[in-house]
């Protein structure tokens, strides 16, 4: 897929890539090559994922409130 402009994180890069979660259109230097998602959203994802991880109590799979 060809895309045209600037990174939607740094503003200066070419963009190279849209992110799979957002649809941002980021550079190289933003996104994820693993995840196919920019930064953020792997940021995103994977502060979800341990907070859940935190917060779960194994026995019952309910939260903590």
């Amino acid at each position: 897929m060809s895309v045209a402009g600037l990174c939607e994180i740094c503003h200066e890069s070419t963009v190279e890539h849209t992110c799979g979660r957002c649809g941002s259109l980021v550079c190289d230097r933003h996104v994820d090559r693993r995840t196919d998602l920019c930064v953020e959203c792997t940021t995103d994802v994977s502060d979800t994922g341990r907070q859940d991880e935190e917060t779960t109590v194994p026995e019952t799979n309910q939260y903590w409130s």
